[in-house]
């Protein structure tokens, strides 16, 4: 009998999106973030599953898209078929900051450059989407890169098996070295 796990069918995400990887952002360790990026050009931005906010049963407080005092992700609004009017973002543009309840906030970045076509308001709300379901219901934001970038945009960013490797190292080095055991005392 074959086994039931080898015949189930991929995900949406697995079927539709190449999964790009961005780690230890800004010099910060294990803040990893995912770039699923479609044939369409859309890339929708996620924490990676080794993200910190993703471990060890935290809990959400607030998540923020105020980036500072003159600008909201929030008050992004797009129109038309070229989605005019969405704010352009670099690699580096803050999308949001998520505070956890025990006070350590983390700043999730774009990761790529393109212009914002939308953010998750959703997680607002119900920020458990985002510790449940990071790569769909709880994603961050969804953002397009320029025509002539589209090529380029994954450039700079780790392949699935590339973060696999990175967090694979993290975990080797991390766990502490065997200890030879003692030799048994002579009789």
């Amino acid at each position: 009998m074959e086994d039931m796990e080898h015949n189930k069918a991929p995900s949406v995400i697995d079927r539709y999106y190449t999964r790009w990887y961005k780690t230890d952002i800004k010099g910060k360790d294990c803040e990893d973030q995912c770039v699923l990026q479609h044939s369409n050009r859309i890339c929708v931005i996620t924490l990676a599953e080794s993200h910190p906010i993703l471990q060890n049963g935290r809990s959400i407080k607030s998540i923020n898209y105020q980036i500072s005092a003159g600008c909201s992700r929030l008050h992004n609004r797009v129109s038309g078929k070229s989605k005019r009017g969405g704010q352009f973002l670099t690699e580096f543009a803050p999308l949001c900051r998520i505070t956890c309840t025990d006070g350590v906030e983390y700043t999730i970045y774009s990761c790529i450059r393109g212009r914002l076509l939308e953010v998750n308001e959703d997680i607002l709300e119900r920020p458990e989407l985002l510790l449940g379901k990071p790569s769909t219901e709880g994603y961050i934001a969804v953002i397009l890169p320029k025509i002539e970038e589209s090529k380029t945009v994954t450039n700079g960013l780790l392949s699935r098996e590339e973060y696999e490797s990175v967090v694979s190292k993290r975990t080797k080095s991390t766990q502490p070295e065997p200890q030879p055991e003692p030799e048994p005392e002579p009789c």
